[in-house]
């Protein structure tokens, strides 16, 4: 960090230093994000910086760094590119049996949201931050690697909807930093955060049948990501353990949609069940809502368990019994990796596994 380029009259690092009582390399480090530094100190330096008023000088930084602070935070799926209709952004993938193009739906699931205020929690505070950026289409995720490779971003933190998305290697094959959120369904040297989406299975399982239930069925996940195939292997194997060698199983794509048309084919098939574990809470919403417009009581009649703690499950009528997944915490990780992976570039790709808890509300 330089100060050699800053106005006359601003606030410079070496007041900062005076206002914490630290060195100014100690103040340098902090601003920096560079780890092991002690939290005591970090905590001084950030109230020194806001008594201050002091902010890096970019320009000087880029200069002698050359980096931008900026990093690209990615929603990634992997359609084909569409002729848009009329009032759609070029380029945006539309859904017909939802109605909606990529980004709507992207905006409409809460997810997504915890993702960007664990990134932007994590970031500002180092003097960092993420520009969004969608790639749906051949184009798009192209457009990506073009803004990585011209340095308009440090690197980038990626989310991907879809199991052939190929952008995870178009990055490592390019050589650009990037971190993932959840473990990437092809072999990827990719660092990534990820939760364990089995235990966090069983643990619906082992509450659905302490509540006594037996008839048990279970929406899953898209069945070709890792997080459907693990959410439900957990789930039927902590049942099969227990003496439960047949469960109902309806495929979902993660929507409060598809949840709905899964419940109903359940219904048609099995009319006597008492529970349902949705694989996360916008399908366990749409469940409930079935289950109401077919005169089913939650959770007297039919228990129902959802997956992700996110803002559907409080909303949901009742609220959901839900596996909590820590998606603000995982998202500032696999921030911090990235810093990591800038601060060392040759260092090996590595991955960061969360545990789940559940959340006992009242739908089951």
């Amino acid at each position: 960090m330089t100060d050699d380029l800053r106005p006359a009259g601003t606030p410079t690092l070496e007041d900062v230093a005076r206002a914490a009582g630290v060195s100014r390399a100690t103040v340098s480090r902090v601003i920096n994000g560079v780890r092991n530094v002690d939290p005591v100190i970090q905590e001084a330096v950030r109230r020194a910086v806001s008594l201050t008023g002091y902010a890096p000088n970019r320009a000087a930084r880029s200069l002698v760094t050359r980096r931008t602070d900026a990093i690209a935070l990615v929603v990634s799926g992997a359609g084909v590119d569409p002729q848009p209709a009329d009032g759609r952004p070029a380029g945006d993938t539309y859904d017909p049996e939802t109605g909606s193009s990529f980004t709507a739906q992207v905006f409409a699931d809460p997810f997504f949201g915890r993702v960007v205020t664990g990134v932007v929690n994590y970031l500002r505070p180092r003097g960092m931050h993420p520009v969004l950026m969608f790639a749906e289409t051949s184009r798009a995720r192209e457009d990506v690697v073009s803004f990585l490779r011209q340095g308009s971003a440090d690197g980038a933190l990626v989310v991907s909807t879809h199991a052939e998305d190929p952008l995870p290697g178009m990055l490592t094959d390019a050589g650009l930093p990037a971190v993932l959120y959840a473990r990437p369904a092809r072999p990827v040297r990719i660092s990534y955060v990820d939760l364990a989406h089995q235990d966090g299975a069983r643990l619906a399982a082992e509450h659905l049948l302490a509540r006594g239930c037996r008839r048990i069925a279970t929406i899953t996940g898209p069945l070709d990501v890792p997080a459907g195939q693990e959410r439900m292997a957990g789930f039927r194997d902590t049942l099969a353990g227990r003496g439960h060698s047949y469960i109902p199983i309806a495929e979902g794509q993660f929507t409060q949609e598809s949840g709905e048309a899964a419940m109903e084919r359940l219904l048609v098939e099995h009319p006597d069940l008492d529970a349902v574990f949705a694989a996360n809470d916008l399908m366990a919403t749409g469940a409930c809502h079935v289950l109401r417009e077919h005169g089913k009581r939650v959770p007297e009649d039919v228990a129902v368990i959802g997956f992700d703690d996110s803002s559907a499950a409080s909303a949901c009528r009742p609220p959901l019994t839900t596996v909590r997944q820590p998606v603000e915490a995982m998202a500032a990780e696999m921030a911090r990796l990235l810093i990591e992976r800038l601060s060392k570039p040759d260092g090996a790709a590595t991955s960061v596994i969360f545990e789940p808890s559940l959340v006992v509300r009242e739908s089951a």
